[in-house]
């Protein structure tokens, strides 16, 4: 490790803040900087690019908080990956960290951004060599085509980077984190434009492209099956909300009290959706992967993972891996059953992947019960009718740590699978993750800065 470390010291990094809380407006001051970069970068295309064969995988880029055919093609793919490939090394054991040391999580935060980097230039030559994003191919043979190539590459690799930055920002100086705050922005984006786009339909022109517009016009003319088409997305959006801010609402609660003050006690709550949206975020991102990756395989001439016609995979892995449109299937009488095989595949997949990241996440991230324990012990609290010792805390809080984690993950797995199958405004998935972080956001913005803000925001917190 000793040259890792050296590497791990050399690393530009975002300086954290001096002050050991920041104020209110200063979190917000720099996060919407940051959100505005954000899509800034999103509408700078790249230069030399002449065929964009990843612009048709719009709800991908989504998830990963991207925009293909722009400078940030990237999104937070590579940091995603990075994550995963970290996770599965030490929940292995074959990356043996103490990550309840300072230096131990230092050193893994390190390895992070190393394996993120690596995964920057990778993806970035896989996406432009493997033909996703390339020049044109009236230049195939010629000096030009190699050097807009690399030209692709450089830009890809920048917008990576500064994508990486960006989080390093949020996370320090904003709310939340980087990653979080992208996969929100970018849902929020399409729900608002495919729910209240007024400007006519690229497949029917006679109706506009938003479903709001659309059911009203298509109630006005007597099209029924339209205004079904357009209601469904419109409920079923509304209902993953709803369930969704109702799961975050579940909790279970630890009675404690202070040892050496009677009469005084709390509860220490633990979210039933235990590790959150970070399960959902890395299953997502890694179906995006397997999709992204499937259709260069295809373009490169070896349909290994599955093949494609019109952005729909057809057969092989990837055919199993995708969530067909169950309800809108119905409504059009289009439904098979081997559209419910491929629905039964992708909600098997996603669960069981929900709970072996969200494992992964809850011994990584100090969220499991030795740590639990020893916050809970240098609070000062314990719990009532136990003897005050980490040990004993930690058995007991295993009890709940372990079910929550299992059942938060094949929970919050299950809900983002089935969202995916209604045909929502957005992806599923993209409607959960967006619901969680807001919803998180909401959480941590009430709890450490209520006291900070105008009368009139604060009362709307609460």
């Amino acid at each position: 490790m000793g040259v890792l470390d050296k590497i791990i010291s050399v690393l530009p990094e975002v300086r954290g803040p001096q002050q050991k809380k920041l104020p209110f407006g200063e979190k917000l001051k720099w996060t919407a900087i940051i959100l505005i970069l954000f899509f800034v970068l999103g509408y700078i295309p790249l230069f030399g690019l002449g065929e964009n064969a990843l612009q048709r995988f719009e709800f991908l880029s989504i998830i990963l908080g991207a925009s293909f055919g722009s400078i940030i093609s990237l999104g937070i793919g590579p940091i995603v990956t990075g994550s995963i490939v970290l996770q599965l090394l030490t929940g292995t054991g074959i990356l043996n960290l103490d990550l309840t040391s300072t230096e131990g999580r230092k050193k893994f935060q390190g390895l992070q951004k190393i394996t993120s980097i690596f995964f920057i230039f990778f993806e970035a030559a896989i996406y432009v060599f493997m033909g996703g994003l390339a020049p044109s191919q009236a230049l195939i043979g010629t000096p030009l085509f190699r050097e807009l190539e690399l030209i692709l590459v450089f830009q890809l690799v920048l917008g990576g980077i500064l994508i990486l930055f960006m989080d390093e920002v949020v996370s320090r100086w904003g709310f939340g984190s980087g990653i979080s705050l992208f996969i929100a922005a970018g849902v929020a984006q399409e729900i608002f434009v495919r729910a209240f786009n007024f400007l006519p339909s690229p497949t029917n022109p006679d109706i506009a492209a938003g479903a709001i517009p659309a059911l009203f016009q298509s109630l006005s003319t007597g099209d029924i099956l339209t205004a079904s088409l357009e209601f469904a997305a419109i409920a079923s959006t509304v209902l993953v909300f709803a369930i969704c801010v109702y799961g975050q609402s579940l909790k279970v609660e630890i009675p404690l009290s202070f040892g050496r003050v009677r009469g005084y006690s709390l509860r220490w709550p633990l979210n039933f959706f235990y590790t959150s949206n970070i399960p959902v975020i890395l299953m997502a991102a890694l179906l995006a992967n397997v999709q992204l990756f499937a259709t260069l395989l295809e373009r490169w001439g070896a349909p290994i993972l599955g093949k494609f016609s019109g952005g729909a995979p057809i057969s092989g892995l990837v055919y199993w891996l995708n969530a067909p449109d169950l309800l809108q299937s119905v409504i059009k009488g289009s439904f098979s059953w081997t559209m419910l095989g491929q629905a039964a595949a992708y909600i098997l997949v996603f669960v069981v992947g929900s709970v072996v990241f969200g494992i992964f996440w809850m011994q990584t991230a100090n969220m499991d019960a030795a740590s639990q324990a020893r916050q809970i012990m240098a609070s000062g609290l314990q719990i009532p009718g136990f003897r005050r010792d980490e040990r004993v805390l930690e058995k007991i809080l295993n009890r709940y740590i372990w079910p929550l984690t299992i059942m938060g993950g094949a929970s919050v797995g299950l809900l983002a699978a089935l969202a995916d199958l209604t045909g929502a405004l957005s992806r599923g998935t993209g409607i959960l993750l967006a619901v969680m972080i807001v919803y998180k956001l909401y959480e941590e913005i009430a709890k450490q800065h209520a006291m900070e803000m105008h009368p009139a925001l604060r009362k709307m917190m609460e």
